[in-house]
């Protein structure tokens, strides 16, 4: 997984609406600049280890921050970000 890490940091892009999914999966008012910025460090200190593929999907885990990115692995378009807590507690 260390070249996928690569790739999607080097690929990594955004849609208008992904912006609205973050900052309420996040209930935070984070800018574009802020989420992106908060996105590519998550990536960057997530040991690959840590990085999965599941069909059309990557999945970034992060316990230390509590978040997993779904990235879509065609296009590198992040989808969304989901909280670990809120997942493990449904």
């Amino acid at each position: 997984m260390k070249n996928q890490k690569k790739e999607i940091l080097a690929n990594l892009c955004y849609t208008e609406r992904v912006y609205e999914r973050i900052n309420k999966k996040l209930d935070t008012t984070l800018s574009k600049g802020e989420i992106e910025t908060l996105i590519s460090t998550i990536l960057k200190e997530t040991d690959h280890s840590n990085f999965s593929k599941t069909g059309k999907n990557f999945y970034i885990t992060n316990q230390k921050r509590n978040i997993r990115l779904t990235i879509n692995a065609n296009t590198f378009r992040i989808i969304t970000v989901d909280l670990l807590s809120k997942l493990f507690s449904k």
